[in-house]
């Protein structure tokens, strides 16, 4: 299988939008390995000279680019899968995650955010990070361990929908902002146009379930990607509609909605689909196995489409 790698630049980047017309910057077979550099971080939220924060080279170029600038994310791609058509699946094995700098950014602003009622005020903090020991000290002294993970995975959306922001996510990915999706996870995508067309970004340093701010530790990573086809979903995921995955130890159900209760019921929904199309469950059995086995996290409630996760132990299904 050939490896492939793309370096973030203003030739390789889109800045906060996704569209199925995007042509892609590579094409690759399937079972292939891409590399994604990715970047975060726009002008404002730099920090300040004389700091002894460095701004890496590709970020600043693509800061000193008059590419066009959505409100959303740098993403780095499209990338092509060969054969790749509507109504197939995507797996997406996330198999290396390296730190692309030794500081990150975490910050809110007006009208934004859980609480803005209640935090009507710009304030933003760039925190050191140890790439070695894979730590970030906060302003106020606290270490927290990383685990890195990128927020904004997906393929292309629907044609049908022509170009839209990076920040809601939706049935193509996109700005899920799940922090169980690290490294040696795997993310399955179904496919809305040709090619599939995968774009990565918003690399995350740490965060938790919610993301309440509006900000993870927002850094720039590195991605190794390997991008594996499945005809008309696969054999053993014929119903695969919205973003599923899982972990070494966890499979992992998806929901989305402006309303989380409505995120909730969808998360659930697509737990009892996949438990059903595992296992020789009823519906009415995988309902209540949820409620004995499953737990559900909130993923985020900051990008609109608030985010709600179920986790399903390995091991439990039969």
């Amino acid at each position: 299988m050939a490896m492939h790698r793309l370096a973030a630049s203003p030739e390789t980047v889109r800045w906060g939008t996704f569209d199925a017309a995007y042509p892609p910057l590579l094409s690759l077979n399937s079972g292939d390995t891409v590399v994604l550099e990715c970047v975060s971080g726009a002008p404002e939220v730099m920090p300040p000279p004389g700091s002894g924060f460095r701004i890496p080279p590709a970020l600043a170029a693509i800061h000193a680019s008059n590419i066009h600038r959505g409100g959303g994310h740098i993403l780095t791609g499209p990338v092509a899968v060969a054969g790749a058509a509507p109504g197939d699946m995507l797996e997406v094995r996330i198999d290396n995650i390296e730190l692309g700098n030794d500081w990150g950014y975490c910050g809110f602003r007006p009208l934004a955010g859980t609480l803005p009622e209640d935090f009507p005020d710009r304030y933003l903090s760039h925190i050191r990070v140890d790439r070695a020991r894979r730590t970030c000290q906060l302003p106020w002294g606290t270490e927290l361990p990383l685990a890195p993970f990128f927020g904004v995975m997906g393929v292309a959306p629907p044609p049908r929908y022509g170009t839209i922001s990076t920040i809601q996510p939706r049935e193509h990915g996109g700005n899920l902002d799940n922090k169980e999706l690290t490294e040696g996870s795997t993310l399955y995508l179904p496919v809305w146009t040709e090619g599939a067309k995968f774009s990565a970004g918003d690399g995350h340093g740490v965060q938790g379930d919610g993301e309440v701010c509006i900000n993870a530790l927002e850094i720039c990573l590195t991605g190794t990607f390997t991008l594996i086809l499945h005809k008309g979903n696969g054999a053993r995921d014929p119903l695969l509609s919205y973003p599923r995955a899982e972990t070494k130890t966890h499979f992992i159900s998806m929901g989305m909605n402006e309303d989380l209760d409505l995120a909730m019921k969808q998360a659930l929904r697509e737990m009892i689909r996949f438990i059903t199309a595992r296992t020789n469950l009823s519906r009415e059995q995988a309902y209540q196995f949820c409620s004995l086995a499953v737990d559900f996290h909130v993923t985020q409630t900051v990008n609109g489409e608030k985010g709600v996760h179920g986790l399903l132990r390995k091991g439990l299904l039969l």
